[in-house]
């Protein structure tokens, strides 16, 4: 259900960046996604211009959605004797000198939402957005972040009942448990994240960064958290539980078709019924 992930990045103006994901049918995050990716930021962290990023997607009714798990095994082989990729490009994200902003229309879960939940401000469209960690529902364990984040963000049991139920989230709801910064209307949503982008990139760099620091301090999980989570991730992907539910899934995924990306959460209490 997927193609080699594109990742096009164009400047406005000096001081702001856009990144665009664009892997249809359903924008699957894959490898070539999480390595792009820390080239972006660490390119961009670099570069004394850049004030403001914002993290959007050209693919129709998805924003970044969760990892291709038929690649996992590629990108846990790439991080042996070092430290994950993708750990380290949320730490790179959460931690750079620049706002990173997610404009997030359609659907996102899992390494999506973990990516959306490391940018520093994420405005949601209220008619179009989706949230969800759905990895509890097929077996695994959340790995990137999510479960540390969103304990931060929601609360113990907010964060219990999103991972838990591994269901998917509308962004009114989203907006209430604090899992984005706004809900938008769709039709104001461009407008809305370009204005908030233009203006952090008047303000001065360093003042802005210094702030970012100063409340990352009290809120960013530390990477011992984050590096649990991962290992949990990478041996919940050779238990029974996965397996069982990975095939059922895979059923359900021949016979719906994309309807199974679409409304996941349903598929997932589906496919849980028949094992």
């Amino acid at each position: 259900m997927t193609q080699p992930s594109t990742i096009s990045v164009q400047a406005p103006t000096p001081k702001i960046r856009t990144v665009t994901f664009a892997n249809p049918p359903v924008n699957l995050m894959v490898p070539e996604t999480v390595h792009r990716l820390r080239e972006v930021v660490t390119q961009f962290s670099d570069d004394p211009q850049v004030q403001v990023v914002v993290f959007t997607s050209d693919t129709p009714g998805f924003f970044i959605n969760h990892f291709d798990l038929a690649q996992a095994g590629e990108l846990l082989t790439q991080d042996a004797d070092a430290t994950p990729a993708w750990i380290d490009l949320v730490e790179r994200l959460s931690t750079a000198p620049f706002i990173s902003i997610a404009s997030i229309r359609g659907r996102t879960r899992g390494a999506g939402n973990e990516l959306a939940l490391a940018c520093d401000l994420r405005y949601a469209s209220r008619e179009q957005a989706v949230f969800g960690q759905p990895e509890v529902g097929i077996g695994i364990l959340p790995g990137g972040g999510g479960t540390q984040r969103l304990t931060r963000l929601l609360g113990r049991d907010r964060a219990l009942e999103v991972v838990l139920s591994a269901d998917d989230y509308d962004a009114d709801t989203a907006r209430q448990y604090g899992w984005v910064t706004r809900a938008v209307p769709d039709a104001d949503l461009d407008g809305f994240v370009d204005a908030m982008a233009s203006r952090l990139a008047s303000f001065d760099k360093g003042t802005l960064q210094t702030a970012k620091a100063q409340i990352s301090q009290v809120t960013l999980p530390p990477r011992t958290e984050l590096l649990a989570a991962y290992t949990a991730f990478a041996a919940s992907l050779t238990s029974p539980a996965f397996a069982a539910r990975a095939q059922e899934m895979g059923k359900l995924a021949e016979q719906k078709g994309l309807d199974v990306e679409l409304r996941m959460g349903d598929y997932l209490a589906v496919a849980n019924q028949q094992i």
